[in-house]
């Protein structure tokens, strides 16, 4: 059976992005862009407090990050 990706708010994708080196670069109303100083991956978070994110904007987020799945899952 295939893993599903986890429904994440967007507090608990920031903290796994802290986690892993990214820090927050700049916000343009609700759109914060998260960039990793040792190599060129920047993501754009959209924070709704308490919200879920729509799990394609999830799974860009993860790709665009190139952190494993499995880190997402803790």
């Amino acid at each position: 059976m295939a893993q599903r990706r986890p429904r994440l708010t967007a507090d608990e994708v920031i903290r796994v992005l802290r986690r892993h080196g990214f820090s927050l670069v700049s916000q343009r109303g609700s759109h914060q862009k998260w960039c990793h100083p040792e190599s060129s991956r920047q993501v754009i978070v959209p924070y709704h407090r308490g919200k879920q994110l729509p799990l394609g904007t999830l799974r860009s987020i993860m790709e665009g990050s190139e952190i494993p799945q499995e880190e997402w899952r803790s």
